[in-house]
C-alpha cells in the first residue's frame, strides 16, 4: 500500500504473511515531511483490515521505537511469542539473539478500530 502526493510516494506499508495465522506489518515508512498527519495510522489500519479479511488471527510488527504501535493497540511481547517470524527472518539475521527491535503483537479478534473512512490500496494525499 502506498500514499502519494503528485505521483511521488510519501508513505508505504506491506502486509507480509508469516504463516496461515500470523501476518506482519512490514516496511512501514513515512516521508519526514508527511509525519504526524495520520498516514502511518491509516496504512496500519488498512493492513489490519486486509489481514482480517484474509483470515489471519494475529498481526505483528518489529520496530526500534514501539510508541507508534502501542498507540495502535499493539503490545510489546517477547520475540519467542512469534516463532513464525523467527523461522522466517530471524534465524539468518546477524543480530539473532541480540536483536534491538521490539516485537509488537495485535490479536485481530480482540482489535477494536475506529473507522476512518474507506481504505484503499492506493491513497492520494492532497
Amino acid at each position: 500500500m502506498v500514499c502519494d502526493v503528485a505521483g511521488q510516494i510519501k508513505a508505504c506499508a506491506e502486509l507480509a504473511p508469516l504463516s496461515q495465522k500470523v501476518a506482519e506489518v512490514r516496511s512501514l515508512v513515512v516521508d519526514s515531511n508527511f509525519r504526524r498527519v495520520g498516514l502511518a495510522a491509516r496504512l496500519v489500519n488498512d493492513v489490519l483490515e486486509r489481514a482480517r479479511a484474509a483470515g489471519f488471527q494475529t498481526l505483528c510488527a518489529f520496530t526500534h521505537d514501539p510508541r507508534f504501535f502501542v498507540r495502535q493497540n499493539f503490545s510489546i511481547v517477547p520475540h519467542t511469542w512469534l516463532p513464525e517470524k523467527i523461522a522466517t527472518d530471524c534465524l539468518g539475521c546477524a543480530f539473532f539473539r541480540r536483536c534491538q527491535q521490539y516485537a509488537m503483537l495485535l490479536p485481530l479478534d480482540a482489535a477494536v478500530r475506529a473507522k476512518s473512512g474507506t481504505t484503499h490500496r492506493h491513497v492520494a494525499v492532497a
